[in-house]
């Protein structure tokens, strides 16, 4: 994507900390913008972006309006890469000064960001919600990393409004990083992490606090006998504590769901020890260590093994969204996705995914949506 073929001019970063630090760094080494811009509160964050080469220039928030980075002749993306609930205060900056261009966030939680920008943005800013599922238990710029995302899963949430073009420019900007693109409904991306980070995240602090609790009840530290298993477990509990208060808060419902989830399982294990039932402990084990062994160490697509999918459709708000999440349902992945405009209202989607998932289950849920996809092999 460097030189002429770059989907963006110029991307301002609003928040230089790990995954943006990481984002705007990624960007640059790979020469996928002409300009890389940064917007932080902390001159120390900015002054350290500068000299490290995270980013071109940075700015705090009003000068950056005042330099005109959010004109139409300033930039062309925009990654919010604050909390979740900072993210609104952002996008009614965004609002204020008139942007036109993409703008995508990083939050972990996806509805709030997502309402929030449909209600501050202007009809010619085009939203496209972002998650990228990649991270370290260090914190801000001098943690950035340009190949943090290599193999990572990288989830956009498309909604019915989602510009087709904003969202396929998006898409390839974030594949040229090395990420897997997934697309995943707001609200399901919701249920999911919770899941999959929240909760292990809690799980993991709580193992600590424990262990913690055991060492002082015995006067001694039993934190120094804590071998690799425990250490590698727990990693993730020395995140920054405020981020992930407002991570909790941000997505409480689903997580506190994931949470008595977890003691329901934690319960029935408890159980069948109290039954001095071998048997079921044993199949317990059995049936998680099986999940595990079938999750991949990291995402390398097949480039002999892509499928394309041209899709004829009435070009109507939400037939993106709905093809998108029929996609991440189906376990598929997307490699490229555009639009070909027929006529005044009637359009063929192409859609390219790679050998991952079930396709077959794609396709009959296309269908039953009314859709009629012809498949080639590429």
């Amino acid at each position: 994507m460097a030189g002429e073929s770059r989907a963006f001019r110029a991307v301002v970063v609003i928040g230089i900390g790990l995954i943006g630090g990481s984002l705007a760094a990624a960007i640059r080494k790979r020469q996928l913008a002409r300009r890389v811009l940064g917007v932080d509160p902390d001159e120390a964050a900015r002054r350290h972006a500068v000299e490290r080469g995270v980013v071109d220039e940075a700015l705090t928030m009003e000068d950056a309006v005042a330099a005109g980075w959010f004109s139409r002749e300033g930039a062309d993306l925009v990654v919010i890469a604050t909390p979740a609930r900072a993210a609104a205060e952002v996008l009614a900056r965004l609002g204020e000064a008139g942007y036109e261009g993409v703008v995508t966030d990083v939050a972990s939680t996806k509805t709030a960001v997502i309402a929030a920008a449909a209600e501050h943005l202007g009809p010619k800013a085009a939203f496209v919600g972002g998650h990228p599922m990649a991270g370290s238990e260090r914190s801000g710029v001098a943690a950035a990393n340009p190949d943090l995302f290599e193999g990572a899963y990288y989830v956009l949430t498309p909604t019915e409004s989602t510009d087709v073009d904003a969202y396929r420019k998006l898409n390839a900007l974030v594949g040229a990083l090395g990420a897997r693109v997934v697309a995943v409904d707001a609200r399901h991306h919701d249920e999911a992490v919770a899941v999959i980070s929240h909760v292990p995240h809690v799980a993991a602090a709580a193992l600590i606090n424990i262990a913690a609790a055991r060492g002082a009840a015995a006067g001694e530290d039993v934190l120094r006998l804590a071998a690799g298993g425990f250490k590698d477990m727990t990693r993730i509990a020395a995140g920054s504590p405020e981020l992930w208060t407002g991570i909790s808060m941000d997505n409480r419902e689903a997580l506190v769901r994931g949470i008595d989830e977890l003691i329901d399982e934690l319960a029935a294990f408890v159980s069948y020890l109290n039954e001095d039932n071998r048997l079921a402990v044993r199949s317990w084990l059995a049936a998680a260590a099986e999940v595990r062994r079938e999750l991949p160490a990291q995402w390398v697509p097949a480039a002999t093994a892509l499928t394309e999918l041209l899709i004829p459709m009435v070009d109507r708000p939400g037939v993106v969204a709905q093809v998108t999440t029929a996609v991440g349902r189906a376990a598929c992945n997307i490699e490229d996705i555009e639009i070909d405009h027929q006529t005044e209202d009637r359009a063929l989607l192409r859609v390219v995914i790679t050998d991952e998932g079930d396709p077959q289950a794609l396709l009959d849920s296309l269908r039953s949506l009314g859709y009629e996809p012809e498949v080639r092999r590429l």
